[in-house]
């Protein structure tokens, strides 16, 4: 049976003693503290934050294609910090033991007590769950670490203590990783290709003169990163895929006109973006491109290129569904000169 109720009021009593003195403050709560869990990430190549947790996919591993982590549109944010499994009964009597291994200075004596009692003496729980052993794990709260460097409070927020899970029980905790978490988490971690654009003229164009703008149908194919948790009964893994959808051009300067006048170019069917220039295209107007209206001087303009992806995800039990969609963008310059006119 999972027991996390009175966890909390314990874990409470403990953080207000160990703040009472310096030497009380090194005390950590085994119940709530954040312990660093290396898993099995660096043998099989995945990545971790703390976690057991492994990643893989377009995540911008060391000579990855993958550039750029694109942003959600909207507010939406993927957890800040979740609950996993952590240790079976022994490991975590021996992280118990650590943690507490500190002068038992004022405050803190009464504080370990109640742990003690609340792990050890059957208050709920007896030995660690010692005689529970491979029938369940106790689960504990992971924080995003890059969040809980910026003081983001959402990686403060799970602040249940930890708790025992047996196998195959789902915990009735928010925050419990599920297919879904994982999803979640997949999305924080997925790099897509730059978005730099092919121009004609290159870098260089004239006062009214349209330029062609156009990207690559290799480069921008569906991404994907695949996040899985397999420690003792818990076996997890969901699948992120983001779809290029459409390209968003913004010149740089008010003074221009942007093809298609919405300025997002759809993809085509055969995963490009525009249309190359030609010899013979002079006078066509691009499918996708920009006419600047006025020069820019002894600068450049920064035009930048946005990628609006479609994210959506499937995960064990043949879960799945759609998330928020995500951008990704790049700015090149482009300078726009006057076009010369010669006086006989």
């Amino acid at each position: 049976m999972t027991k996390v109720g009175s966890a909390a009021a314990v874990g409470t009593l403990v953080v207000a003693c160990t703040l009472l003195t310096s030497s009380a403050a090194l005390a950590k709560d085994p119940g709530g503290s954040q312990f660093d869990v290396s898993g099995s990430n660096k043998a099989d190549g995945g990545q971790t934050l703390e976690s057991r947790i492994v990643f893989r996919g377009s995540t911008g591993d060391a000579g990855a294609k993958e550039s750029g982590q694109f942003a959600p549109v909207g507010d939406w944010s993927p957890p800040a910090c979740w609950y996993e499994p952590k240790w079976t009964p022994a490991e975590f009597s021996k992280e118990f033991q650590k943690q507490w291994d500190i002068p038992h200075a004022s405050g803190v004596g009464e504080a370990y007590a109640l742990s003690k009692d609340h792990y050890i003496n059957g208050h709920p729980y007896k030995d660690f769950n010692k005689s529970e052993t491979g029938k369940g794990l106790w689960w504990d709260a992971v924080r995003d670490k890059s969040r809980e460097e910026s003081g983001d409070p959402a990686a403060f927020a799970c602040d249940t203590k930890t708790f025992w899970v047996e196998n195959g029980e789902t915990p009735a905790v928010e925050n419990a990783v599920t297919p879904k978490i994982l999803a979640d988490l997949a999305y924080s971690r997925i790099k897509v290709p730059d978005t730099k654009v092919t121009l004609a003229p290159a870098n260089t164009t004239k006062v009214n003169l349209p330029t062609w703008a156009w990207l690559d149908r290799a480069k921008f194919q569906d991404v994907s990163v695949t996040a899985s948790l397999d420690v003792g009964g818990v076996n997890l893994q969901a699948t992120t895929t983001a779809k290029p959808i459409s390209l968003k051009l913004e010149p740089g300067t008010s003074d221009a006109e942007v093809y298609p006048s919405s300025g997002e170019c759809a993809f085509n069917d055969d995963g490009s973006i525009g249309e190359p220039y030609a010899t013979g295209k002079a006078d066509r107007t691009p499918p996708c491109g920009i006419r600047y209206l006025r020069s820019s001087g002894d600068g450049a303009f920064k035009l930048r290129a946005t990628i609006t992806w479609e994210v959506t995800w499937t995960g064990t039990g043949g879960a799945g569904g759609d998330l928020p969609n995500g951008t990704f963008g790049t700015e090149q310059n482009v300078t726009v000169q006057e076009i010369q006119a010669v006086n006989r």
